[in-house]
């Protein structure tokens, strides 16, 4: 199909990129219709090269040079070009870069197919802020994480957001969400794998302390910003797990305390040769 220029907001054949700053939208829209939002040249090259097909792309003469080669690789998907300033009437916001997709979603990855080669598991309760998925996901990805498995009411991690601060690592680590909260977690440790629990109180274990190293299957798991795991979540874990602060600094950020626990945790797979 040839590429089309456009130069009018309200084109019918846009309708999967309007109005992408509702929130409330994007997160009824998305999964219902199969679909969710590629952005930047970078984002949209790993998402094909993770094996998901777009639907159509958006793009200002300017990026359509840069991803001539992606287009050609769907003939059949349309390709609208469009001014900047056309784009952000569309949109809503200010593209960094122009370079849009709207994606078809891939099909869920099985729980017991997700969990059978994997030594090193996130599991995350109710993180609702997509910029602090994003982050665990681009930690997951550089830090041996094989794979993320969500609450029910966790966010959406092909929001568009998510997707750009994850750079894309939303495609290369496998993730699931878990459709019964707790219930399913007896499911991972039925795999043989031990839950550590990321959280503050009485009996936590600093993290540097844990023998991560004895535990060939581990699945570490991190609450929702702010009040962190819930109760029921924590009853289901075998121990839990505390960064030392210092500095009067009572906790990090989730995304923060992510990254520190995948490293310190890491496998003897993803451990750097000295």
């Amino acid at each position: 199909m040839p590429v089309i220029t456009l130069d009018a907001a309200d084109d019918p054949r846009l309708s999967d990129y309007r109005n992408l700053t509702d929130v409330q939208l994007r997160l009824a829209k998305e999964p219902a219709e199969g679909l969710y939002i590629a952005e930047s040249s970078k984002v949209l090259r790993r998402a094909v090269d993770a094996g998901h097909v777009p639907r159509s792309f958006l793009l200002t003469p300017k990026w359509l040079p840069d991803l001539a080669d992606v287009v050609a690789r769907f003939p059949s998907v349309p390709a609208f070009v469009a001014p900047e300033t056309t784009l952000e009437v569309l949109t809503g916001f200010h593209l960094h870069r122009g370079a849009l997709a709207a994606m078809h979603r891939p099909a869920p990855v099985p729980l017991g197919e997700l969990l059978a080669s994997a030594r090193r598991v996130a599991i995350i309760e109710d993180m609702v802020d997509h910029t602090n998925l994003g982050a665990v996901f681009r930690s997951a990805a550089a830090l041996g994480v094989d794979a993320v498995l969500l609450s029910p009411r966790s966010a959406d991690p092909l929001y568009r957001r998510a997707v750009r601060v994850s750079m894309g690592s939303v495609f290369q680590v496998p993730w699931a969400r878990l459709g019964s909260w707790p219930g399913d977690l007896a499911a991972v440790r039925a795999a043989g794998f031990t839950l550590a629990a990321l959280a503050l109180g009485p009996g936590s274990v600093p993290i540097g302390a844990f023998p991560a190293r004895d535990h060939d299957r581990l699945a570490l798991l991190l609450g929702t910003e702010g009040d962190g795991l819930s109760g029921a979540a924590l009853a289901e874990a075998d121990i839990a797990l505390t960064i030392p602060m210092h500095g009067g600094v009572d906790s990090l950020n989730v995304a923060a305390a992510a990254a520190v626990a995948f490293w310190e945790c890491r496998s003897d797979d993803a451990r750097p040769a000295l």
